[in-house]
């Protein structure tokens, strides 16, 4: 198991727009990476331009495969400048 944790800071104007764009890019990932098991998009209630992922891989290389997709290179080309901070953590998970 692979895990990464994103967390975004958007810029208040952008909010509302990368909303909607990380909920498609978390369908997208799901629909179309066999690899990818969980993709789960989370948004502080108190702040709507705090944004954190938490997303689970097969393996190390799975995650590769996501970060070289048609559909995650769009959605970082149209959302770069709508973020003030990215912030990516990866995990393992215990050997079985």
């Amino acid at each position: 198991m692979y895990v990464v944790t994103v967390e975004f800071d958007v810029k208040n104007q952008h909010a509302a727009s990368f909303r909607k764009a990380v909920l498609q890019q978390a369908h997208n990932t799901l629909s179309r990476e066999k690899d990818c098991h969980r993709f789960d998009v989370c948004f502080d209630p108190k702040d709507d331009t705090r944004v954190f992922l938490y997303e689970i891989y097969t393996d190390e290389n799975a995650f590769h495969e996501h970060l070289q997709s048609n559909h995650i290179s769009n959605f970082n080309g149209k959302v770069k400048d709508w973020l003030d901070r990215k912030s990516i953590q990866t995990w393992v998970g215990p050997e079985e």
